[in-house]
């Protein structure tokens, strides 16, 4: 496993000494300590670590929420904490976008597997969400091109595939992309 670089959050300090000092023989970096949701936040945000390991019951803001959070902004993967293994609070936990739950005391052996699995279920969300843009950016680009077509096919009365002719000849002679070109000629319509 690639070493990694961690936000800590407990608000117990036996607890985070334990889980630092397990982290670093194993050649992690612990950047980062909080006692809160709020602080664990605010570290993640500020110091982007590969990965968070947060407790569920925090002062001022508890685990869940914070990693709701910071699974929202995308920030790093999430792994909670707990000495409770209560059906409501799991199902809590998957809907925060948490990526692990592991129950204390939290031994090396249920730990490192459960990091491997977090950091690679966060890498394939990111992979997926930047497919689905590349889809998303794709089906515009078609959109834009259709409807550029559409304009110089009325405007010309030429054929589908003589309208991408001509923008894609008028792209390539003005060294502009296909898009800005299908844009250019929309705006034109439209005015």
């Amino acid at each position: 496993m690639a070493k990694l670089n961690i936000v800590i959050a407990d608000n117990e300090s036996i607890i985070r000494m334990d889980l630092k000092e397990m982290l670093e023989e194993a050649g992690h970096t612990v950047v980062g300590e909080s006692i809160n949701g709020i602080k664990a936040i605010e570290l993640t945000r500020k110091l982007k670590p590969d990965l968070v390991i947060m407790d569920i019951k925090m002062p001022e803001m508890d685990g869940i929420t914070a990693a709701k959070i910071i699974a929202d902004e995308k920030l790093a993967p999430v792994i909670l904490l707990t000495a409770f293994s209560q059906k409501n609070i799991v199902e809590k936990a998957k809907h925060a976008g948490v990526l692990a739950y592991l129950v204390k005391p939290i031994r090396q052996d249920s730990l490192f597997p459960a990091i491997e699995i977090a950091m690679s279920r966060f890498a394939e969300i990111q992979q997926l969400e930047h497919d689905l843009n590349n889809v998303k950016n794709s089906l515009q680009m078609r959109k834009t091109l259709d409807r550029a077509k559409g304009i110089l096919m009325d405007a010309y009365n030429i054929s589908e595939s003589e309208s991408y002719r001509r923008i894609q000849k008028y792209s390539m002679a003005k060294r502009k992309s296909i898009k800005e070109v299908a844009e250019a000629i929309i705006r034109a319509a439209t005015k």
